[in-house]
């Protein structure tokens, strides 16, 4: 009797625990079903947003002739990778599969890009060709999150000489042999065009205005073209300068071509420039009697009327070559670029007053000297830069003094006491 009760007792307890493995069993196996279910939904979501094309619903590309800047906005983030493709000179922007939903002419080609395609490639991706009105390099690109739900690509192209876009196809002919690879990035790229420096001297940035098509102003008696006093003046001056001992300097120009004046300034900004010294001798056809040196720094408001006249013949420039001019600044959007454009601003004028200083007495000045005006070659917001007007072409003395050689190399003197002086207040904190 007992042992019959016993054997209950054990059987219903066994009962229950196989009752409650099987249910823990199909517990887990539930789950297990549940978990795969998901996760399967959530791959085919997945699967269905990467065949699902990227929407490109906005494009602009801003610049000069120096530099140019791509913006894309789409409805995802997109990844992205580029090369460098010659004759002619392009930037291949490689992108997933991509439909550009905004409106032709969108994006127009100005200024570095002479042509400008995009579309889907046969291999099922898109892409953008950026051709160039001359060599260029990608010195950024990045994916930015935008200000609304999408995204941003943001690419940044800088013109360079034929040479170094040879060293760049070199490289990325290299690259691709070493890696396999058919592009050169597909990160964030930031690969600013400058030319290292090769030493810690103080680095002047010579140009001699006009050149090639641009005769700029002509000598009255002699008719020699300023473009060829600016340059043997430019010359002189680098030439000299490079003698002092922890100094150099570089020609924007060495021979007759043309630069416009962006081209200009990117060139001082590639080679990392400490300063920037822009060589004229300007005409006043109806006032001969005019004579002098005249030193002239950027301003928005120009100082008087000849020196708003002086900076509108000087702009005119760009337009020789049928580059559209504008005396308009930048925008502004960053505080930190304000600032520095400020500061560089004052340390431009404090140049100024240092070759007025050093001329006087030396050199012939016109009236009030130091003159400022909206010239677009001083527009290197990190470069104190000045405009030297060596004289007037339209008066007989100043054009005979500016063929003596003699008188070249005073002036030329006297400019490089004005530079080492400027330098060494500025190194002492002056």
């Amino acid at each position: 009797m007992g042992e019959s009760r016993s054997r209950k007792t054990a059987s219903a307890v066994g009962k229950t625990a196989h009752g409650f493995i099987v249910r823990a069993v199909m517990m887990v196996m539930a789950l297990l079903c549940l978990t795969f279910v998901m996760n399967t939904e959530r791959g085919e979501a997945a699967d269905a947003t990467q065949k699902t094309p990227l929407i490109a619903y906005n494009g602009l590309l801003v610049g000069d002739d120096a530099r140019a800047r791509l913006v894309v906005d789409f409805d995802r983030e997109p990844s992205f990778s580029y090369r460098y493709v010659a004759n002619p000179d392009r930037v291949i922007i490689s992108l997933p599969p991509t439909a550009f939903g905004f409106p032709d002419g969108a994006l127009n080609p100005r200024g570095l890009i002479s042509d400008i395609r995009y579309g889907s490639t046969p291999e099922g991706g898109a892409r953008i060709v950026l051709t160039g009105a001359r060599a260029m390099k990608l010195t950024l690109g990045e994916v930015r999150k935008s200000e609304t739900d999408g995204f941003r690509l943001v690419i940044d192209l800088a013109m360079i000489t034929d040479d170094q876009f040879s060293t760049l196809l070199a490289d990325q002919l290299q690259k691709q042999a070493d890696e396999g690879a058919a592009a050169l990035s597909s990160e964030t790229v930031s690969d600013p065009a400058v030319i290292p420096r090769q030493n810690d001297d103080f680095l002047v940035a010579v140009d001699a205005g006009h050149g090639g098509i641009d005769n700029g102003a002509m000598g009255e008696d002699t008719h020699t073209p300023e473009k060829v006093i600016t340059l043997a003046f430019a010359k002189a001056f680098a030439a000299r300068l490079k003698q002092e001992s922890g100094y150099d300097a570089f020609l924007t120009r060495d021979k007759d071509e043309y630069l416009t004046l962006s081209q200009r300034v990117e060139i001082a900004r590639q080679h990392d420039a400490d300063l920037f010294i822009s060589f004229h001798a300007d005409s006043l056809t109806q006032q001969p009697e005019i004579s002098g040196a005249t030193v002239y720094t950027i301003s928005d408001r120009a100082s008087d009327r000849l020196a708003a006249a002086m900076a509108r013949r000087e702009n005119l420039s760009d337009s020789i070559a049928g580059i559209p001019s504008t005396n308009e600044p930048e925008a502004v959007t960053d505080i930190l670029l304000d600032l520095t454009r400020r500061e560089t601003q004052n340390f431009s004028i404090d140049f100024a007053d240092k070759i007025v200083d050093s001329f006087n007495g030396q050199i012939g000045l016109i009236n009030n000297p130091h003159r400022y005006a909206g010239f677009q070659v001083l527009r290197a917001p990190d470069i104190p830069s000045v405009l030297l007007e060596i004289g007037f072409l339209s008066n007989p003395d100043d054009e005979k003094r500016m063929q003596d050689p003699a008188w070249r190399t005073l002036l030329v003197d006297r400019l490089v006491k004005a530079v080492k002086q400027y330098h060494e207040t500025t190194m002492s904190g002056g």
